[in-house]
């Protein structure tokens, strides 16, 4: 896993992530700092914390057999609180291993 960011909503991120799918690879990227003053990065949470905008990258065998819309889903259902409570955008990268 990556150490890139250790703010809050990174680390939620990353436990949740680890805890449901056992990734072989997970990476974690805080790109709020490139979009500073666009709409989705004030108000709420978002202006406490400044962790809007994140790229995942994962590898997991939960993913083995899933199409691209599940895995989205999947990872989209186990962030559901981060995603209503300030990530304005979840740039994702999901792959089974092997692929």
């Amino acid at each position: 896993m990556s150490d890139t960011c250790t703010n809050s909503i990174h680390d939620k991120i990353a436990k949740k992530l680890t805890a449901y799918f056992a990734p072989e690879k997970l990476e974690i990227i805080n790109e709020s700092a490139h979009h500073q003053g666009h709409s989705g990065h004030y108000g709420g949470v978002k202006a406490e914390t400044g962790e809007t905008h994140f790229c995942v990258i994962i590898t997991a065998a939960h993913f083995a057999g899933m199409s691209r819309p599940e895995r989205h889903r999947a990872v989209y259902q186990v962030l559901a609180e981060e995603l209503r409570g300030g990530v304005h955008a979840l740039a994702l990268t999901i792959k089974a291993p092997g692929e």
